[in-house]
């Protein structure tokens, strides 16, 4: 009697036999979450098809009832599943979800990324051998799908969704905005002007750093955010407070006090 077709992962009608241990799993990750051990995908040698249960090579087609395997079939990474326009990359050395004309590899992110990022996206070299800044998962390997960032860095794009619904505008990595946000910073320049800070404090300004430009510049101080004087972000942080308000003595590094603790003249 024929079992279903495949697993939560994918739509297959062969079991593959592990070449580890020798048991026989829908895919990897059925038999990577049951074992203590994880199997190779590419020295996989046998399947066992799930009409006639005959144990064979690993091929696409049955050999003894002529049932298909999958309607995708890769003999390198032993891959079976329903059509997705998947094609092997080399470089990759994986199978990835195609069209393959709609998809390039870029040598130094070492990564397939779409067409429309050829030529408009920041390299990072072996950006994909790491894992995801988020979840701490892998991303080359994953059926996930990556997002870049503009600063460069990957992510899983269901990660970078979270972000975006938890308020969370920066990359991980490196603190640098992970979409456009000239907008926002436009809006934030509005709520400034209608909210003037009290007068002993407009003349206030802080040494800050840019994360979107990296640039050094001083910034009057406002509770809603300090501008980069370079690029006019306000993705900053401090890097020296206003000494012409507070005294060193009485600077908080977690908040800057309005006020000067220890009352002496400036």
């Amino acid at each position: 009697m024929a079992s279903s077709p495949g697993c939560e992962h994918y739509v297959r009608f062969c079991l593959l036999k592990a070449p580890c241990c020798g048991k026989l799993y829908v895919c990897r990750l059925c038999h990577d979450a049951e074992e203590n051990h994880q199997m190779d995908r590419f020295k996989v040698k046998e399947v066992q098809c799930s009409e006639c249960l005959t144990i064979q090579k690993a091929q696409q087609t049955c050999e003894k009832c002529s049932k298909q395997f999958g309607e995708y079939y890769c003999d390198i990474c032993h891959l079976f599943d329903t059509d997705k326009k998947q094609y092997h990359c080399l470089p990759c050395g994986i199978c990835r979800i195609g069209p393959r004309d709609e998809y390039f590899h870029c040598n130094k992110c070492n990564l397939c990324l779409a067409q429309t990022l050829e030529g408009k996206h920041k390299c990072v070299e072996n950006v994909s051998r790491q894992n995801c800044p988020v979840c701490m998962e892998d991303i080359h390997t994953s059926r996930i799908g990556a997002h870049v960032l503009p600063c460069g860095h990957l992510l899983h794009k269901t990660c970078f969704d979270d972000m975006l619904r938890n308020c969370a505008y920066r990359c991980p990595l490196c603190m640098h905005s992970a979409l456009e946000m000239q907008n926002h910073w436009e809006e934030i320049d509005q709520e400034i002007a209608q909210s003037p800070m009290p007068t002993e404090y407009r003349n206030a300004t802080v040494r800050i750093m840019c994360n979107d430009c990296q640039a050094h510049s001083t910034a009057s101080f406002h509770v809603l955010g300090m501008k980069c004087g370079n690029c006019g972000s306000y993705n900053t942080k401090y890097t020296q407070s206003f000494f012409n308000v507070l005294h060193t003595c009485c600077f908080d590094t977690a908040f800057p006090k309005l006020n000067c603790l220890c009352q002496r003249e400036s």
